[in-house]
């Protein structure tokens, strides 16, 4: 796993072995971050990541300049290598050890991007309450985004916040904003 771009651009970093993760891959994130580049100041915004994992994301939006950033995982492992690899490249995130759901039901936290990569075994009710979960207890900004990392098996396009979503090999990037129906 590598940082794309910004202040530790080009820096390789090595998980460990033992965490239960499956990173985004190079590619469909670089991917993602075009995009996202052409809407927001990276300085400016709160970000939000559920599933973190090895927290490849948060990274890359820290490296980018966002100041404000929280990672929530359930794996103890996970937490603790984003808490050592966050302090070796002295970046801002704020790691949360909690299942996502829970979280969700109970922070009063909201962020201008929140990004979700679950497993993408998840059935599709698994996603779609985590985008419910966003939705119903207000922790999208107004003008924010919600993305999620899924298969090209899952299609959470019926979801009425849904917008559009984009494709990379078998990774698929669901899109959802606030709307009024």
């Amino acid at each position: 796993m590598r940082i794309i771009s910004g202040k530790h651009k080009s820096r390789r970093l090595q998980a460990p072995k033992n965490l239960p993760v499956r990173p985004t891959t190079d590619m469909a994130k670089e991917s993602l971050f075009n995009i996202l580049n052409n809407t927001y100041y990276f300085d400016n915004i709160s970000v939000i990541d559920l599933f973190s994992g090895t927290g490849n994301i948060s990274y890359e939006f820290g490296s980018r300049g966002t100041e404000t950033i929280y990672a929530i995982d359930a794996h103890f492992g996970c937490i603790k290598y984003i808490n050592e690899t966050a302090k070796t490249l002295d970046l801002p995130i704020n790691t949360f050890k909690s299942d996502v759901y829970k979280f969700l039901e109970k922070t009063s936290i909201q962020g201008d991007v929140i990004f979700a990569d679950p497993p993408y075994d998840f059935e599709e009710e698994q996603f779609l309450k985590i985008v419910d979960l966003v939705f119903s207890q207000n922790i999208l900004k107004e003008e924010g985004i919600l993305i999620i990392e899924h298969s090209k098996h899952t299609d959470l396009s019926k979801h009425k916040n849904y917008i559009y979503d984009k494709r990379y090999g078998g990774n698929v990037f669901s899109f959802f904003e606030n709307r009024e129906i």
